[in-house]
């Protein structure tokens, strides 16, 4: 199957483009775009990979669904465009990234920056339908976006795993700890945030151990 991926991505994740599910996913997708409004664009769909090359992920964040508001969702978990509101749990990601590191709080949402810089922002499920959040669970993506994880932890080293709240935490159970640095806390939605995201010191602590392994650090 031809997918429109970034081609370190394409090869890394050969074996699944012409599994069933992969295949009986697609179609699901292509019907769903066809018939009702679906975020993100199209277009965007695997916008997380195009920004972070397989070969230069150092940090993963791990997200569930795309945001299902208009305008919402660019393919990068948490992240939305410039101009677009912050959504509740991104404002505070922000704040522990400011407490946490001193940087100063971004006036949008944008998190390209972080991408281009080796943070892969991966949604459990890439796409969803308007309004309706967890409508596209369920059907094939979390399969895949399991595969992507189990490649990298497999395929690469010293990788930084954030996993925050236990739908994250449980995905992510499976990685090698002696080979990656696996962080993990409460989510950072306003309904968990104040129960251990915030004081958890997870953006120090992923800089503090790529240095450790000689790569640069993440401008956050």
């Amino acid at each position: 199957m031809n997918v429109r991926i970034h081609p370190s991505w394409h090869t890394a994740l050969a074996a699944e483009w012409d599994k069933p599910y992969f295949e009986e996913l697609t179609d699901f997708v292509r019907k769903e775009y066809s018939t009702r409004l679906i975020f993100p664009p199209a277009s965007q769909i695997f916008a997380a990979f195009d920004a972070c090359p397989f070969d230069e992920v150092k940090v993963v964040i791990l997200g569930q669904d795309p945001y299902h508001g208009i305008g919402q969702a660019n393919g990068l978990c948490f992240s939305v465009n410039e101009g677009v509101q912050q959504p509740p749990s991104l404002v505070n990601i922000f704040k522990e990234v400011h407490d946490d590191t001193g940087a100063p709080i971004p006036t949008d949402g944008d998190l390209s920056r972080w991408a281009r810089q080796g943070v892969l922002l991966l949604n459990s499920t890439l796409t969803v339908a308007a309004h309706s959040a967890g409508s596209h669970q369920r059907r094939g993506w979390e399969e895949f976006t399991d595969e992507v994880v189990m490649r990298l932890a497999t395929d690469r080293n010293n990788i930084v795993f954030m996993l925050w709240g236990s739908y994250a935490i449980h995905k992510g159970a499976f990685i090698d700890r002696t080979r990656h640095l696996v962080l993990t806390s409460p989510h950072p939605s306003p309904l968990s945030a104040y129960r251990g995201f915030f004081g958890n010191h997870h953006f120090s602590q992923a800089n503090a151990y790529l240095r450790q392994h000689g790569q640069k650090e993440i401008i956050w």
